[in-house]
């Protein structure tokens, strides 16, 4: 690789609100946004809630002349809804379907029969490898009242390790998605503390856009005013996410958001408003004295997200385990009752009764186990991140004691190219 590399990447991810029979104008906003990408020639498309699998056949007829190379990422019932469109060939692609996403029994809200997921897919630019990453986190539907907060950081720990694990090999990380945190939330702050990720929003040079970024505002026609009350200006859930190994500096040129319109023909794409970044990579200047990333000053922020981090999980797991034992209850009342059933049935007093009384008793027993045996798993699951989180807290505090760093994934790369560009 030459030492004057460089390296440009444009990038636009959406969540397309693509739910068959459900959302508005599905059709013609597909049509349009096959359109736009064909028209725009970003190097990646990545996009969410592509729900139904014709309308990603689709797009992927359409797109192909200006995208060769696409992937529609399958989980859950329903699907990951997750899927990717690129200018460059595809060398590996790989996804991980989150442990715990909801409930099965809260079906107004669908979470659980989706499979939420993240894909990943690493591509090789200019001699530099590229990994990837899309994703789509557990929706929050009441911030007051949040059950899922538990299941969310959980989600946003098992990205974050994903990360960890699978870009060891790679130049340049890169995560779009609609994590459905807002940046100051528990799991948008522990996945970009522990995996080094820097927010586009917060980096760019020159944005243009929505205020503040947001990606879900009142301006847009499809998106529930109701929810958007406390939020005047509108609320930022859609990320991009970079950060490159020692040796390169990575800077996002622009960043530019829709508006709650079409960018060409005025109604909107979606409910969530579209990301654009240009990224640019390069090398940066070796340093003769290179100084420690991070001082004992800086590494307190990711020991106290590990901790609120380990907190939440508890709550959750405490939580998951009082069901668990509620409906341990419920299936021994129903046992008891059955039991009794059969001692009246035999006697043979009440013998049409409780014939009609056996098929919900049984009903109870068996809904109860399948309950408690969904607590159970969700308990474990649960416990099995919190039990990484406290080996991970436990190695940061000795590295801390020791004056040695913790973080998997410093920044080095990015902070030479900081200190040449102040040079």
């Amino acid at each position: 690789m030459k030492p004057n590399f460089s390296l440009r990447l444009r990038v636009f991810n959406l969540n397309c609100w693509g739910i068959p029979y459900l959302s508005k104008q599905r059709a013609d906003r597909m049509k349009r946004l096959g359109d736009f990408l064909n028209m725009e020639s970003f190097d990646l498309a990545l996009l969410e809630e592509v729900w139904s699998e014709q309308d990603f056949q689709y797009l992927r007829q359409k797109l192909s002349p200006t995208y060769p190379a696409a992937h529609y990422f399958r989980s859950g019932v329903i699907g990951s809804g997750l899927c990717v469109f690129s200018k460059h060939p595809i060398q590996e692609l790989t996804q991980h379907v989150y442990s715990l996403n909801g409930y099965p029994y809260m079906i107004h809200h669908g979470d659980w029969f989706c499979g939420k997921a993240v894909g990943l897919l690493v591509l090789h630019l200019s001699g530099l490898v590229l990994n990837a990453y899309v994703t789509h986190l557990h929706a929050e539907y009441d911030r007051q009242k949040d059950i899922y907060l538990a299941h969310r950081v959980a989600q946003a720990w098992e990205l974050a390790q994903f990360i960890h694990h699978t870009s060891k090999a790679a130049d340049m990380v890169l995560l779009c998605g609609d994590l459905n945190m807002h940046p100051e939330d528990l799991g948008c702050c522990l996945l970009k503390e522990w995996t080094g990720l820097r927010d586009a929003y917060l980096e760019t040079r020159d944005f243009k856009g929505s205020e503040e970024g947001n990606t879900m505002v009142p301006q847009n026609c499809y998106v529930n005013q109701q929810e958007l009350e406390p939020f005047p200006l509108g609320i930022r859930i859609d990320y991009v996410l970079y950060k490159v190994v020692s040796g390169f500096y990575i800077s996002c040129k622009t960043l530019e958001t829709t508006t709650g319109h079409d960018p060409h023909r005025g109604t909107p794409l979606s409910d969530h408003e579209a990301l654009m970044a240009t990224l640019y990579v390069r090398h940066s200047p070796p340093q003769q004295n290179p100084s420690p990333v991070h001082g004992p000053a800086e590494r307190s922020p990711l020991i106290s997200v590990l901790r609120e981090a380990w907190t939440e999980l508890g709550l959750g797991m405490a939580q998951a385990r009082w069901w668990a034992t509620f409906t341990g209850y419920v299936i021994g009342l129903g046992l008891l009752l059955l039991a009794l059933l059969c001692i009246v049935a035999a006697g043979g007093g009440a013998r049409e009764a409780a014939i009609l009384l056996w098929t919900p008793s049984v009903g109870l027993v068996l809904g109860g186990g399948v309950v408690y045996l969904f607590h159970m798993q969700e308990a474990k699951g649960l416990y099995r991140a919190q039990a990484e989180l406290q080996h991970v807290l436990g190695r940061a505090r000795e590295a801390q004691d020791v004056g040695l760093e913790p973080q998997p994934a410093p920044l080095l790369g990015q902070q030479e190219g900081d200190r040449a560009e102040e040079q």
